[in-house]
């Protein structure tokens, strides 16, 4: 099946839903609430797709990420027990993504805990800086069953990748991707899906033709545009190059839209796919923000059908909290290693958080998504 279902903007919503955002549009099933059901502080289904860090630990220190600038939780990796003890929470899980605010390939179970997960036929997704893409874990990611390897690269140069990822670690990583394709072919494993994913910032915006070049010189078929999260609501707060001034959602539109027109065309020419995140094509993806009065977030679909689990079990709203507020504690909506997940699904705080989701006065997070950011 496809990964983006397409739902015709001709279609009739749902009795109590909102107006159909361009985010809507082509999202994966798996994140839609059933056909006729309306959002309300109770979900009536169990989380189809999961996040679950498997490790909070990362080789890198992002100048774009706040693990570089804040404490957040106690270091931890699953074992794969702990993984199983995670996962068998979720009976209704289709989609698992195995990262967060960590390196997936620091966790030396990996391959166990996707085999596994494959066992239960679970779609696997794994975002990686892949600058630890050795032989050994080529052939292990291939041989796993592993659906979609995400290679997060922000930079086409070593310079800006360094300034960026703070190590200059583009060449490595370059040759552990390309390591991963031949890899792919030479067990003709029609899997993983590879990709790369960019944050598109005032640093790399325009060395994004090379990386659609760079892109198509190793064989990758897909290129995904991405914007910055960052503490758009706390500028005192705001860290590194995650900040208002390295933006580039809204502001210079002209260039960016030089920039797009320029690897959409190549794209073409080379041969791969080049979309942006958010199920959005990338010229929509960097359109000016949104008025908050708009109350975009009300669209969201996450806190009904999605759930994210850190290393230690902490149950956040979506991957995107943590990278949108300094205000960490506020997220955790309670902890499965001393709850069961279900208790935690239709408690107090997920029902406070879902209806507050649904008014003008989200929490300081989601305020900023579809305003700075798409949902």
């Amino acid at each position: 099946m496809s990964e983006f279902i397409p739902l015709l903007a001709s279609s009739s919503p749902p009795k109590g839903s909102l107006r159909l955002l361009p985010e809507q549009m082509f999202l994966p099933d798996a994140y839609r609430l059933p056909t006729g059901v309306a959002k309300g502080p109770l979900s009536p289904i169990s989380p189809r797709v999961v996040f679950i860090e498997v490790t909070n630990r990362c080789n890198l220190l992002c100048e774009t990420c706040p693990r570089t600038f804040f404490d957040r939780e106690p270091l931890k990796t699953l074992s794969c027990a702990e993984f199983v003890q995670i996962a068998e929470q979720f009976p209704e899980m289709r989609r698992v993504l195995l990262h967060g605010i960590g390196e997936p390939l620091l966790n030396k179970e990996l391959p166990q805990i996707i085999k596994y997960l494959k066992g239960r036929e679970v779609e696997v997704i794994i975002n990686s800086n892949g600058t630890l893409l050795t032989p050994t874990w080529q052939a292990a990611l291939v041989e796993s069953g592993l659906d979609q390897y995400r290679c997060s690269i922000d930079g086409a140069k070593s310079e800006t990748y360094a300034r960026i990822r703070g190590a200059n670690a583009l060449p490595k990583l370059v040759e552990g991707l390309a390591g991963l394709v031949k890899t792919k072919a030479r067990l003709q494993a029609e899997t993983p899906r590879i990709s790369i994913w960019c944050v598109a910032t005032k640093e790399n915006l325009a060395e994004l033709p090379d990386l659609v070049r760079l892109a198509a010189r190793l064989g990758v078929p897909e290129l995904y545009l991405q914007r910055l999260v960052y503490f758009a609501r706390e500028p005192e707060q705001q860290f590194g190059l995650a900040r208002d001034d390295r933006t580039i959602f809204g502001p210079d539109h002209d260039y960016q839209e030089e920039i797009i027109t320029t690897c959409e065309a190549l794209s073409a020419e080379l041969g791969l796919d080049f979309r942006a995140s958010g199920a959005r094509d990338p010229r929509h993806s960097l359109e000016a923000a949104r008025p908050a009065d708009f109350s975009p977030w009300q669209e969201c679909m996450r806190p009904w059908t999605t759930a994210y689990v850190t290393a230690n079990g902490n149950c956040l709203p979506c991957c995107i909290s943590p990278f949108a507020t300094s205000n960490y504690s506020s997220l955790i909506l309670g902890n499965l290693f001393e709850r069961p997940f279900a208790e935690i699904w239709t408690d107090y705080l997920y029902q406070k958080f879902r209806s507050k989701l649904l008014s003008p006065q989200p929490h300081q997070a989601c305020s900023s998504c579809g305003v700075y950011w798409s949902l």
